[in-house]
């Protein structure tokens, strides 16, 4: 058969579902590509079936004509009930789909779910209120120098010590894409982090309403990560007030965590909260401003 592939997000980010479908119909002795609409103007290119995918819901959906006797929608973006059957989610995928991306880089989920239930998050209405090992590394790496993991809560999961003693063996440097809960970190956890070849550790600080200062401060003083190496993301725009946002900002800044400001609703934020990100974003003015009230824009 004839496969055809759409990544409806684009190719900023390498696609795993698509991956994953390119390799079991590769396997299967299908001929598989992204996906072409036209030979000519009087000539469609035809597919047995045709896959679209899209992660992110505000991504505009593809509207090219395609010719395909069977067309299939999957991905977040088209809704949260779609989901790979098993055979084809736990295969090895198929990297060189995208020849852009080095061969030293390997992408995949140990963990899916997660208990926290933020208003803001589609994930434990997606994969479930717990976090659950749902892969072993071998599933997705291959002695690759570099991995990066896409989990939502890896901390979160009851396994989390045995994942953590795996990814300090593989002796790979390990990418924590979507961040770590730095409420489930306690000084025997931050000792294992320490232990894995990692750039950088992200954490995030999205509840005005906690303080969190005193983890960040065990975590920093147990890894001796320096504020290059220890970032958190930090949520504003969502039931904050700018003196919740800058508190919050200070207090790592102190610290010495170097703030990341995700700005919740975008479109619809006021100039003080782009004023607050491109000050504490772009990191040449961060380091020569240190205090937002010095800052104008």
């Amino acid at each position: 058969m004839r496969i055809g592939l759409v990544d409806v997000d684009g190719h900023h980010f390498p696609n795993l579902p698509l991956m994953k479908l390119a390799a079991y119909h590769r396997q299967r002795g299908d001929t598989v590509e992204f996906a072409t609409a036209k030979l000519s103007e009087a000539q469609y290119e035809h597919y047995d079936i045709l896959y679209m995918s899209k992660i992110f819901t505000n991504t505009p959906d593809d509207l090219t004509c395609y010719n395909a006797d069977e067309i299939y929608r999957g991905g977040t973006g088209y809704g949260l009930g779609n989901k790979l059957p098993d055979e084809i989610e736990h295969i090895y995928p198929n990297y060189l789909l995208y020849p852009e991306l080095t061969d030293n880089i390997a992408y995949g989920f140990l963990t899916r779910g997660c208990p926290r239930r933020c208003p803001f998050c589609i994930i434990s209405e997606k994969e479930g209120n717990q976090s659950i090992q749902v892969a072993e590394l071998g599933e997705f790496w291959r002695e690759q120098k570099y991995v990066k993991l896409l989990d939502p809560n890896l901390l979160a999961c009851t396994d989390r010590e045995i994942i953590l003693q795996s990814l300090i063996d593989c002796r790979a440097w390990i990418d924590f894409t979507q961040g770590l809960d730095i409420r489930l970190t306690d000084k025997y956890i931050a000792k294992m982090l320490k232990n894995i070849k990692i750039k950088c550790l992200h954490f995030a600080w999205d509840d005005p309403n906690e303080d969190l200062s005193g983890q960040f401060e065990m975590v920093k003083k147990v890894t001796g990560l320096d504020f290059r190496r220890l970032v958190a993301y930090v949520l504003i725009n969502y039931n904050s007030t700018h003196e919740q946002d800058l508190y919050r900002i200070y207090k790592l800044q102190e610290i010495g965590v170097d703030p990341y400001i995700m700005v919740y609703d975008k479109e619809h934020a006021p100039r003080e909260t782009r004023r607050l990100q491109g000050w504490v974003n772009n990191r040449r003015i961060w380091r020569s401003c240190e205090r937002f009230e010095d800052f104008h824009w």
